[in-house]
């Protein structure tokens, strides 16, 4: 054994000394007697369940169409309940704990076995209620892990060994006990932070009185104190004194003036347009690039545009800046277009405005304000004479496609309905010399 590896020289320790611990159980009346206990705790806490499971399921179940906060407070509740037994039988076990300590002043055991009760607890917790993908990732390769430890009492030599492992980085020393500390809490800050920042948004986005631009920078400025306050928080449980990043925050500082020039510019860019609210999330622009579309959607660095064909297009912030940009709506602000068509020459043009004003207005869609349908007389044509009606409707015309084709086939009805002729081209040709027979 002197010639093995440190490492192997501290396994078999921990296996001498585990053999040592179990034949003095196996030898022990007072084992004997605490283990008698651990059986009768989980046979006590298998029969309460049994009794209480229903029960609880019916109190805890809400009918399906509440949907209300107690509604859904219950049924988050009703995902633990798997719980109950490992935690029950911990309970009981506490309790003849107490009593087998006053008796034989040992309890090494049944504090073995409440040990292993919470072990279950956590694995059921990990295997059966968590259903987020990050969580139960951290359940499974940090929380179990640390429960098995503490539940074959390895976790206090495991911590001490850590605390003792020290990382230099710089100018900065951390011992690897931070690390890992710094892992969990990390992850379930972040996720914490995640989640709050999903429920904020939720709720902000449901505050119709508020301005669409108002709306977006409350979701940023809520997104960014979430993360902040996380990111600080996490570096105080990690021990890491915040003057000690001044290089690192000076060497960021250099790459923002050099490197990250454009990112910067984007960042700062969209914060001006959320404050100054001159495009947001529901107005259909279109910049001087061509690019075109719906603006569904406002991040730190770019916004994105919704085309009518279902295309994204993803136009960086400082765009919205430094170019020209048409903005055709203003979340849901009237627009005006217009429908050409023409006459024949042998119509009464002053009978057409009325007719085709009257037809256009019937139309659900046409707005009367800020203007009724106006027909208008545009010019007289090789074929006929032209018009155009103009009219207001809410929402954008996807390329003409949307509005402009039913307003045509209302003034197509109304004209035939009148006896108004359509016109089609004609033409005359003329021949130099002898006609071509026919």
């Amino acid at each position: 054994m002197e010639g093995q590896p440190e490492i192997v020289q501290q396994a078999l320790g921990y296996i001498e000394k585990a053999y040592e611990i179990a034949l003095a159980w196996l030898t022990s009346p007072a084992a004997w007697s605490q283990f008698a206990l651990l059986i009768v705790a989980f046979l006590a806490a298998l029969y309460v369940t049994r009794r209480l499971l229903p029960t609880f399921e019916k109190l805890l179940t809400p009918p399906e169409e509440q949907q209300h906060m107690i509604a859904r407070l219950r049924r988050f509740v009703l995902k633990f309940l798997p719980l109950l037994l490992p935690l029950l039988a911990f309970a009981f076990t506490a309790m003849g704990e107490q009593i087998v300590r006053s008796l034989f002043h040992s309890g090494a055991v049944i504090a073995f076995g409440k040990r292993v009760f919470l072990f279950l607890a956590a694995r059921i917790l990990v295997r059966d209620i968590i259903q987020d993908g990050f969580l139960k990732l951290l359940g499974r390769y940090i929380l179990l892990p640390l429960a098995a430890l503490y539940a074959v009492g390895l976790l206090d030599g495991a911590i001490a060994y850590l605390n003792d492992l020290n990382l230099s980085l710089g100018n900065i020393t951390i011992s690897a006990m931070a690390l890992v500390r710094g892992l969990i809490a990390g992850g379930l800050l972040f996720w914490l932070g995640r989640w709050s920042n999903d429920q904020s948004t939720a709720y902000l986005s449901k505050q119709k009185e508020m301005r669409p631009a108002t709306r977006q920078l409350a979701i940023k400025a809520a997104e960014i104190s979430i993360f902040g306050v996380a990111f600080l928080l996490l570096m105080n449980i990690m021990g890491i004194n915040l003057s000690t990043l001044a290089v690192l925050g000076g060497a960021i500082g250099v790459g923002l003036g050099f490197g990250l020039q454009k990112i910067a510019s984007n960042f700062i860019s969209g914060i001006i347009l959320l404050i100054e609210g001159q495009a947001t999330v529901g107005d259909y622009v279109e910049l001087d690039g061509g690019e075109a579309g719906t603006i569904v959607k406002m991040t730190a660095r770019a916004a994105i545009l919704e085309t009518f064909d279902g295309r994204w297009i993803v136009v960086p912030n400082e765009d919205f800046i430094t170019t020209r940009v048409v903005n055709y709506s203003d979340s849901g602000s009237a627009n005006r277009y217009e429908a050409p068509f023409s006459v024949s020459y042998d119509t009464d043009i002053n009978k057409v405005p009325e007719i085709i004003e009257a037809a256009v207005a019937k139309l659900p869609f046409v707005l009367s304000k800020p203007d009724a349908p106006d027909c208008e007389l545009r010019g007289f044509g090789d074929s006929g004479i032209n018009f155009a009606v103009e009219f207001w409707v809410n929402g954008i015309d996807d390329g003409r496609n949307k509005f402009t084709p039913k307003v045509l086939f209302a003034v197509w009805n109304a004209l035939k309905d009148n006896g108004i002729e359509i016109p089609y081209p004609h033409r005359v040709v003329e021949f130099k010399g002898t006609p071509p027979q026919v």
